[in-house]
């Protein structure tokens, strides 16, 4: 296990030295909201990973979050639900310069829980019957018609708290926690931005989301806008 001294980093070059070219990266947030804006602007500043498959609700908005990744022709691929609030997103598309995998909201949410609990894939029937559902196995449980879903895992996750403590357990702000917890438990590598750190003790037990062994790296924000 590492030291705390290993553990935790307000280093945010050092964190985002560790995606690599070509990787699938989780990305929490919904809109804007959750989302690790320090450790997104630190991919831009800091590091030239490029070619990445991304995971995550959205591609930001424009010339925001991932959104300033998008403009920079880092994002091959985006997989996601909700990509037209950013005119960015449906442009590269139809530039043919970024590729898309949309999925409804509810399974791109399960793909990653169970790709955190070590689910190869699921049924469900959303999608059954639409140009989303085309190509897929289908099968028929309980008399009605699913299409089967693989799981989702990534290579990184960058996820946002409210905060941390030494060893690197997490707590959330109420909505800010969206996607986060599960990304946290789907990738290899994850690297968490929080407001801050406090001493071991200092978190309730009770109100800890995501444990410290699902967490390799932690960054204070630099945003200036706390996660809620």
């Amino acid at each position: 296990m590492s030291t705390l001294v290993e553990r935790v980093t307000v280093d945010v070059a050092e964190a985002v030295s560790r995606v690599p070219d070509g990787a699938t990266v989780m990305v929490g947030g919904f809109g804007l909201v959750g989302a690790p804006l320090t450790l997104i602007d630190g991919l831009l500043a800091h590091s030239t990973a490029a070619n990445l498959t991304v995971v995550s609700n959205n591609l930001g908005e424009p010339g925001r979050g991932l959104g300033r990744l998008l403009l920079e022709g880092r994002v091959r691929k985006a997989i996601g639900s909700f990509f037209t609030s950013n005119p960015d997103v449906v442009a590269a598309y139809q530039a043919g310069r970024l590729e898309i995998d949309l999925m409804p909201q509810g399974t791109l949410a399960e793909a990653i829980r169970a790709g955190g609990a070590g689910i190869g894939g699921f049924y469900t029937r959303t999608g059954w019957g639409t140009a989303l559902g085309e190509g897929r196995e289908e099968r028929t449980i309980r008399g009605e018609p699913h299409v089967y879903q693989e799981s989702l895992r990534a290579d990184v996750a960058l996820v946002r708290a409210r905060a941390a403590d030494e060893l690197g357990n997490l707590v959330y702000s109420k909505t800010a926690r969206n996607f986060n917890p599960d990304m946290a438990t789907a990738a290899d590598l994850v690297i968490a931005e929080v407001d801050e750190v406090v001493p071991v003790g200092a978190l309730d037990p009770e109100a800890i989301v995501t444990p410290h062994l699902f967490v390799d790296a932690v960054v204070l924000s630099e945003t200036g806008v706390r996660a809620r």
